[in-house]
């Protein structure tokens, strides 16, 4: 490919990944608040669902550092193969989250006698550990609002063998993508024992 064929492949996908940069977080905030009850469908809530997506989190952190390492290697090979991986777990994460939060209430933090409302006692018994919660959780959350576009980017650079580029932002991309989902399985690991039985 000419290198006026790649910036061409890296133009043609630039409004796909500004369409599903917006799309993606919209459609999560829609169906996050959408509850399948409120609808008169009656479906048990998928409780089984967040230890396997927190599990897809830390897959993808081990995968996004094995194909850093394939990279330094110079396995350019394995180094698509594992991104391509690491994208295909995200978007499996995103569908498990929203389906599970379709059918459940969400949970609160601290709520250790699961009635939704975490009283003054158990607002006291989890201490400071509740701004480190929710800081964690608001990081998260707008980080893997952010790194949607940041990781597509790079893709398409990628793609388009624009490497110069891909490196560039692929050195923004990936730790805030690592953290993103580092992040996931500890916010899990934090608010698990507070899923209402």
């Amino acid at each position: 490919m000419s290198n006026q064929e790649n910036i061409g492949v890296e133009k043609k996908f630039s409004k796909f990944i500004v369409i599903v940069s917006i799309a993606i977080p919209v459609a999560v905030a829609v169906l996050f608040s959408v509850k399948l009850k409120d609808f008169g469908i009656q479906v048990e809530p998928l409780s089984f669902l967040p230890p396997i997506y927190a599990t897809i989190n830390g897959l993808t952190a081990i995968v996004l550092v094995a194909a850093v390492m394939a990279i330094k290697k110079g396995n350019r090979k394995l180094h698509e193969k594992l991104m391509t991986t690491a994208i295909g777990f995200s978007v499996l994460f995103l569908l498990m989250y929203v389906a599970y939060h379709m059918t459940a209430d969400s949970t609160v933090y601290g709520d250790t006698n699961f009635d939704g409302i975490r009283s003054d006692e158990e607002k006291a018994a989890v201490g400071s550990s509740l701004y480190a919660y929710v800081f964690l959780l608001l990081t998260h959350i707008v980080l893997s609002i952010g790194i949607i576009p940041l990781v597509l980017v790079t893709y398409v650079r990628a793609l388009a063998q624009r490497f110069d580029r891909h490196k560039k932002i692929a050195k923004i991309a990936f730790p805030l993508w690592l953290y993103v989902a580092v992040t996931g399985v500890v916010v899990y690991l934090m608010i698990s024992p507070y899923y209402a039985h």
